[in-house]
């Protein structure tokens, strides 16, 4: 069978089940997706920096193994993109930052290397926020990612690049990182999948914030079963990181089960009085029906997480004066205001505002933990409000009440990251100017194959994520 460009649009299970049937060659696959590329990059701008002739280079050392009957692994001969702050040796990394357009990485991320160990051909970086400050993707290097819905509107951050070149099949799988929702914002506004592991799930070994738990590297994907597919990969314990879970990859490896019968399940349409737009609340308002329609039980729930308020923004804060408060004195006038912002709120933090944070958090933690006593999992919306016009900053009101700073808008993704748990963006529907919106599934901490679980019986029951963007060209 001769296949063409509509290998783009096919999961990234179907393209690894083609390759390994020899139906398509690695070369063919990555040919594909580089004329994808070609066609809707410029639209977009999701992928900053692509290395053609070193994918297909890549392709054909790929085929020629499979031709001798060495299979890499689960990830042979698929196309992948990394997001721009994750290192790639040899590969510009500028993290969005001026500071950095030049920077070129001597070794690759650990989440790189067992994505090329296990096949996967890298294609290129894509775009984000400078130090993925923000769930906005532009920056004064690159520019704005747009969003493929809706081309005036943000592809949201800081995972923008990623999700942007998923829904426009530019690639089949991508990386991303989260903090305070960088994984799962752009999966909801771009109609993909996206999974904030629990902290430790995926390694991040750091030299300067090893023990910061807020931040997670993650997988992002078109369907379900591709971000397990990832997830068997890039999961799993490692030394180099003092809080990796010591689970292997395998347990992500197949379909993650999907029988909701009996399943408890809470509802929490504003987590506890977030203003949600209007148009966002009617959407994922759908989740609980399609739920109960597979068996679950499910109760609305009025849910308090306000303790995450301060505990995210102070550590949050700190980390931005722990990671980046060196680049101020030197590059303040070329970083961008959100990051100079946050550098100065970090270094304010006193150690009376840790001993804050630690406290709400570890309250936090505790209450939730009993809340999962009664609840298998939680279900929210991802974001507060549908993409976003791209030529603002962020937004500054939702439901009529003003958002105070570019974080504030952002708090139904923050809150949930304060809790240790693993939370997942999948599509549920679109607004009536057909805008993207996804729901987010979030499981107790460590039950991240559950989380996937529910995901996709919900995107088996209510499948919005195959509806693709149509884009001129």
């Amino acid at each position: 069978m001769t296949y063409g460009d509509e290998l783009c649009d096919l999961p990234a299970t179907r393209m690894s089940a083609l390759l390994r049937a020899k139906q398509v060659s690695a070369a063919e696959l990555v040919e594909a997706h580089l004329r994808r590329i070609e066609r809707v990059n410029g639209l977009v701008n999701a992928i900053v920096t692509l290395v053609a002739e070193q994918a297909l280079d890549r392709a054909c050392e790929a085929d020629e193994d499979w031709a001798h009957g060495r299979w890499r692994g689960p990830l042979h001969g698929l196309p992948v993109a990394h997001k721009d702050l994750t290192d790639t040796a040899g590969i510009r990394t500028t993290y969005g930052s001026r500071v950095y357009v030049d920077h070129v990485p001597a070794r690759d991320a650990l989440i790189v290397r067992r994505m090329r160990a296990a096949g996967a051909i890298t294609i290129g970086k894509t775009n984000t926020p400078e130090f993925g400050t923000g769930s906005h993707t532009v920056n004064e290097v690159f520019g704005a990612t747009r969003n493929p819905y809706d081309l005036s509107r943000s592809a949201g951050g800081s995972s923008g690049g990623a999700a942007a070149a998923l829904a426009t099949g530019m690639v089949p799988l991508a990386d991303g990182s989260d903090v305070g929702g960088s994984l799962r914002n752009p999966a909801s506004f771009c109609n993909v999948v996206g999974l904030r592991p629990t902290p430790g799930r995926v390694p991040l070994p750091s030299e300067r914030s090893a023990w910061f738990t807020l931040g997670v590297l993650g997988p992002m994907a078109r369907t379900v079963d591709d971000v397990a597919l990832l997830m068997s990969v890039i999961s799993g314990f490692d030394p180099s990181s003092p809080h990796a879970v010591r689970e292997s990859g395998d347990l992500f490896a197949g379909p993650p089960p999907e029988d909701l019968t009996g399943t408890r399940i809470a509802f929490s349409p504003d987590l506890g009085g977030l203003p949600v737009d209007p148009d966002t609340a009617a959407v994922t308002a759908r989740a609980p029906e399609v739920l109960a329609g597979l068996g679950a039980r499910v109760e609305q729930v009025d849910l308090d997480l306000s303790d995450a308020e301060d505990a995210f923004r102070i550590y949050r804060a700190w980390y931005y004066a722990l990671m980046y408060g060196d680049l101020l004195d030197e590059h303040r006038d070329v970083l961008a205001p959100n990051v100079v912002w946050n550098i100065e709120a970090g270094l304010k933090i006193t150690g009376a505002d840790l001993a804050r944070a630690e406290r709400l958090r570890s309250g936090l933690f505790l209450r939730m933990n009993e809340f999962f006593d009664s609840y298998d999992f939680l279900i929210a919306p991802v974001s507060q409000v549908p993409p976003f016009p791209v030529e603002h900053p962020y937004v500054t009101e939702i439901a009529g009440q003003p958002m105070p700073d570019y974080l504030a808008w952002m708090r139904s993704a923050y809150w949930i990251s304060v809790l240790h748990a693993p939370a997942a963006s999948v599509p549920c529907g679109f607004t009536d100017r057909g805008l993207p919106v996804g729901v987010q599934v979030v499981g107790r901490p460590w039950a991240d194959r559950e989380v996937l679980g529910l995901a996709r019986a919900f995107e088996r029951a209510a499948p919005h994520g195959a509806r693709r963007p149509v884009l001129p060209g």
